[in-house]
């Protein structure tokens, strides 16, 4: 087996960064991701504590919210779960590009399928992301008796 020459190696790193800072976006939704699960677990904790006291419409909507949360907790985890896999699927992809170049293998159209599915993946946690924002704006609204508008007109 001979070695990549130097100039091969830089050619490759250059193919390579674009992955790179997909990568680094990527981690930068992560953290965004991590940020909300950690605010709806602190919720969470909050209304549990307020749950056994609360009596009549209250606790219903204790109740409501705990459901709510629950959701919300499971389409964040499935969020984060895509972006880290999409993530994965990119360091695959900066891999087999080293790796094809380092053994001389013709795998174009492998490195374009991970990079295909990791774009997927990327989409898909993005979408699961969206809802979960949606979900969020249901436990954020006001409630219309605590806006006293007036009824009359």
């Amino acid at each position: 087996m001979q070695a990549p020459m130097l100039s091969t190696v830089a050619a490759t790193i250059q193919t390579a960064i674009a992955p790179v800072f997909l990568l680094a976006g990527i981690a930068g939704i992560l953290n965004v991701l991590v940020g909300r699960m950690a605010r709806v677990v602190d919720r969470a904790r909050k209304i549990e504590q307020l749950h056994p006291v609360s009596t009549g419409a209250e606790h219903e909507r204790h109740v409501w919210e705990l459901r709510l949360i629950d959701r919300r907790l499971s389409v964040i985890n499935t969020a984060i779960w895509l972006c880290v896999a999409s993530g994965i699927a990119i360091c695959l992809v900066v891999a087999l590009l080293f790796g094809a170049e380092i053994v001389h293998l013709d795998i174009g159209v492998v490195v374009a399928v991970a990079f295909i599915a990791s774009m997927m993946l990327l989409t898909a946690g993005l979408v699961a992301f969206l809802f979960e924002v949606r979900l969020s704006l249901r436990a954020v609204h006001v409630r219309e008796e605590l806006l006293e508008r007036d009824r009359s007109g």
